[in-house]
């Protein structure tokens, strides 16, 4: 065991805790219904504008409290829309993209194009 092992037992833990849905496990009304939350939706559309792993969930701007944004990313990631990773304290995100669009083609250009349209 290394010393990173066991100085970071608390945080494996936490990142054993992550459960990840592959699309094509989730039905399409669970996949509608991650996506009809306006701040799901805020959250999509902020990682779809980075770079994969880039976005940690306490840097985005969202109006609700950290447990109701802790449960806007577990309803994400049970859907199959992100993957999610711990580094030390943070967890990072990634959105599923080419893996969502294999299963629900064209979903996730709609959710995206609204913002061009609410601009």
């Amino acid at each position: 065991m290394s010393v990173r092992q066991g100085s970071n037992t608390a945080s494996t833990a936490r990142a054993r805790s992550l459960v990840h849905r592959h699309p094509r496990e989730v039905s399409l009304q669970d996949a509608l219904d991650a996506v009809a939350d306006p701040v799901r939706r805020a959250i999509i559309r902020e990682l779809a504008g980075q770079p994969d792993w880039t976005r940690a969930c306490g840097t985005f701007d969202l109006p609700v409290s950290k447990a109701t944004r802790s449960h806007h990313f577990a309803v994400l990631r049970e859907a199959g829309l992100i993957e999610q990773r711990d580094e030390g304290a943070r967890r990072f995100n990634r959105l599923r993209r080419p893996e969502f669009d294999a299963e629900f083609p064209g979903m996730l250009d709609l959710i995206l194009s609204e913002r061009r349209s609410t601009d």
